[in-house]
């Protein structure tokens, strides 16, 4: 462990004698006393470099290695065969039969085959391989950290789905390796990419709502009926995870666009949060109703499952808030709430239909229509309609997808660094460490070390890229010729 991360581990408490280890389980009690007003806590060390808006050398192709081809894998994988300048070189998954389902993709969009590998352990054999620029891992959470890691370590970029790292101890080690070895590592936080959210980012941008002061985001989906079946997640993967936490579990969805709204690790950072969770009232009875039938859900049964609903409330160093609900148990509507409320003004997004206000009432839809005209973002103009053809969550992954590529092909910062993969993540060990302790206040590391103060927003012109064309494709999909 390098001095950073035991630095961190040794000074950040929750009173007087709890550590902060990063695990579940929290000792002792806060002391009602302790100051949160010191700004957020960083490791006493200098970043040995800084990622933030870094221009790794351009690479004419980029060559690909997808390692976790069950749930987000194929789709992913899909849309990477439509982008020029992708080369899918390799495919990882810890069963075959996967593996081969996933060369069918490419066979199917006219591509070569891409090696195979499978086990518990060949993702480590695929990053060591000299051929591949990427590392693009879909694979359970527990094992996000350990293969960027090591995709880093082995000379190759690392995107990985979301949360990036399950401790503090991860999320550090993330930001240490991308410093020192000068490798992106991208957290896909897709819902950054999605056509509301690029919209209310580029308002944001321009003033419309004033100074950002509060914005909330979620992930209320209902996954009772996924969590609980036996076809779902490997080895339900997720249901444990359901088990071994009590937080915030998922927070990025809902984090992620706020925080670019609000420049967070870009002009201000998050400083501590407290947490809350109900208790369980349905996922303890789902398996209980399903092992009085099915010998297969015993070890389910009796099991402490995380609350329904989680509510995480943040604060900025400059006094800004924000509000993040986790609930993936109740019979709930889909929502990730995005909204952005500021001095001047207000977008939110869910409940249907999205809106935007400047004072008591909704705008207009011709109003909104107009907005909407002059304040969508280049990205959305130039790839948006190609986007939404290709699919993947209404387009966004493929937005997403394509800027990485994009970004990588122009030598261009990523929009996502690993500073916002960290911080984001972060959430998830630190709100489960406060709900631990009776909701107590939690301090939020600051991820940069202080260069937040200086590194600048995201860039959300097209400036020095867009050269990434999309393939044309012999079958339609989506009613349209690519």
């Amino acid at each position: 462990m390098s001095s950073n991360r035991r630095n961190f581990l040794r000074n950040i408490t929750l009173g007087t004698s709890a550590i902060v280890s990063g695990l579940p389980a929290i000792a002792g009690q806060s002391d009602p006393e302790s100051s949160t007003d010191k700004g957020p806590i960083q490791a006493e060390q200098s970043p040995s470099f800084n990622m933030c808006g870094y221009a790794a050398p351009k690479l004419d192709k980029v060559r690909i290695g997808f390692v976790g081809l069950g749930m987000r894998g194929p789709g992913a994988v899909e849309r990477m065969s439509f982008i020029e300048g992708v080369e899918i070189k390799a495919l990882c998954d810890k069963y075959p039969d996967r593996v081969s389902s996933a060369q069918k993709i490419l066979e199917k969009a006219g591509l070569p085959k891409a090696k195979e590998y499978s086990g518990d352990t060949g993702w480590k054999s695929m990053c060591e391989s000299k051929d591949l620029d990427l590392i693009y891992i879909t694979t359970p959470w527990d094992l996000h950290t350990p293969i960027a890691v090591y995709a880093m370590n082995n000379g190759k970029h690392a995107a990985t789905e979301v949360p990036a790292a399950m401790s503090i101890d991860e999320c550090w080690e993330l930001v240490e390796t991308s410093e020192r070895t000068r490798k992106h590592c991208m957290m896909l936080e897709n819902c950054c990419y999605d056509f509301f959210e690029l919209l209310t980012l580029n308002m944001a941008r321009n003033g419309l709502f004033g100074e950002v002061v509060h914005a909330e985001g979620a992930y209320i989906h209902d996954l009772v009926s996924l969590n609980f079946n036996k076809k779902g997640y490997a080895d339900m993967w997720r249901l444990k995870e359901n088990i071994k936490h009590n937080g915030s579990l998922y927070p990025t969805h809902g984090l992620g666009p706020i925080a670019q709204c609000m420049n967070i690790n870009r002009g201000d950072q998050l400083e501590h949060l407290t947490s809350m969770s109900t208790n369980d009232f349905t996922m303890a009875a789902k398996a209980k109703e399903l092992a009085a039938t099915d010998p297969f859900f015993k070890p389910y049964e009796n099991q402490r499952y995380r609350g329904n609903m989680n509510t995480t409330l943040i604060r900025s160093v400059k006094g800004k808030t924000i509000m993040v609900q986790h609930d993936v148990s109740s019979p709930r509507p889909y929502s990730r709430i995005h909204l952005v409320s500021g001095t001047k003004g207000i977008a939110s997004k869910w409940p249907d239909p999205a809106r935007i206000a400047f004072g008591h009432g909704w705008i207009k839809e011709a109003e909104f229509k107009s907005l909407e005209e002059k304040y969508t973002p280049p990205i959305v103009k130039h790839i948006g309609e190609i986007a939404k053809s290709v699919g993947g969550h209404g387009g966004m992954d493929f937005i997403m997808d394509w800027r990485l590529i994009d970004c990588l092909r122009n030598g261009l910062p990523l929009d996502q660094d690993v500073y916002d993969a960290a911080l984001w993540s972060s959430i998830v060990p630190l709100s489960e460490m406060s709900v631990n302790n009776r909701s107590r206040t939690v301090e939020i590391p600051d991820f940069t070390r202080g260069n937040w103060i200086t590194n600048t927003p995201v860039n959300l012109s097209l400036e020095g890229g867009a050269t990434t064309t999309v393939r044309k494709n012999t079958q339609e999909k989506g009613g349209k010729q690519l």
